[in-house]
């Protein structure tokens, strides 16, 4: 199940928040990790680490690093609250696994959000964005900021992807542009701490006061090829959620020309099983105009059997290249840049104009 390594830390390569990327010396030559300081302490040049290298050696998506399970021979201090009690919460993320991690819950009783929490009952309204990969969220964020420079954008990050929120560097490059990020289930390291998509909604909306929310699972995408084997299936869920409280889903659409899989050329099956057979309340599709004829007409035919349900908006694009270009972070889809995958981009932009102006 794991595969071990033990190395010792050569190098710091660079930082991000919450993150720590290393040059680590094994007895298999170098690898590059990743260490997260807030479970492992503080690693520094001559530390001996304990590696987990397994999807690495694999060449799955961990980004192609090797993870830091532990500094065996440097153990960081214990929290101040040593856990005699619940003053700074017992919400337990990753759990039972070696490295589950032990914060403050959102709406649990030490938290200073709870009786607002308590009495959250309503999204009032809220458009939110939804969409199947993490890639889409600086897109969505940088249409939503081109319409509506002031609007407040918050982040709810779902567990279908990397578990820890520090793991992005897109949220990295974000954190000047959101209210704040909401981790989500087993999902971690947020700006707050949420057991379900449902308290991360309704702490979006009355603890951060955002004007508008993203969803999507955390960056990588588990995927076996199969009608329902992805992780992206619970976007469906988290359109039912958000219509359950009262929110305005506003679903991202995966559009590529540019992926090789013919499953994902044109609108992406994804986008067709999580909208069209899990997500049971309607939701707004927003189309972009401006596409290829071509593709304008594959994707019509293929959408036609969601208007049962949904509502199919075209959005105009104009400006949306120049918001797209000044994205403040990285666009970045499966190694492809926007100009590799543009319709892509363009879809979730177009969904974030569409959600600026229902706010």
């Amino acid at each position: 199940m794991v595969r071990w390594r033990s190395g010792t830390v050569q190098a710091i390569r660079r930082r991000w928040h919450g993150a720590v990327e290393l040059d680590v010396a094994t007895g298999d030559g170098p690898l590059k990790a990743l260490a997260y300081p807030a479970l492992t302490g503080e690693p520094e040049p001559g530390d001996r680490v304990l590696l987990n290298v397994g999807a690495l050696v694999m060449g799955l998506g961990t980004g192609g690093y090797a993870l830091v399970v532990a500094l065996p021979d440097r153990l960081p201090a214990d929290p101040p609250d040593d856990g005699a009690n619940r003053d700074s919460g017992h919400l337990v993320k990753a759990r039972y696994t070696p490295l589950q991690a032990i914060g403050l819950g959102v709406d649990e009783e030490a938290s200073p959000h709870r009786e607002v929490m308590a009495a959250a009952t309503s999204l009032d309204g809220m458009p939110v964005v939804l969409a199947d990969l993490h890639s889409a969220l600086p897109a969505i964020v940088a249409a939503v900021r081109f319409d509506r420079p002031r609007a407040r954008i918050a982040y709810v990050m779902t567990d279908g992807g990397a578990l820890p929120a520090w793991f992005s560097r897109t949220l990295d490059g974000l954190r000047d542009h959101l209210v704040g990020t909401v981790t989500t289930g087993q999902a971690f390291g947020g700006d707050l701490e949420a057991s379900t998509v449902h308290t991360g909604l309704l702490a979006a909306r009355h603890v951060l006061r955002a004007d508008v929310t993203v969803v999507t699972q955390g960056p990588g995408n588990l995927g076996t090829g199969t009608t329902w084997g992805f992780s992206g299936v619970a976007l469906g869920e988290a359109v039912n959620a958000t219509g359950t409280l009262g929110g305005r889903p506003v679903g991202s659409l995966r559009i590529s020309t540019g992926d090789g899989r013919p499953r994902h050329r044109g609108v992406s099956h994804h986008s067709l099983t999580a909208y069209g057979k899990v997500a049971l309340l309607p939701a707004d599709l927003p189309v972009p105009e401006g596409l290829d004829p071509h593709l304008a007409v594959e994707i019509d035919a293929a959408l036609a059997p969601l208007a049962a349900r949904h509502r199919l908006p075209r959005v105009p694009v104009d400006g949306l290249d120049e918001a797209l270009r000044a994205s403040p972070a990285p666009l970045s889809t499966m190694g492809r840049k926007l100009d590799q995958d543009y319709a892509y981009f363009l879809a979730a932009a177009a969904a974030g104009r569409f959600a600026a102006a229902l706010i």
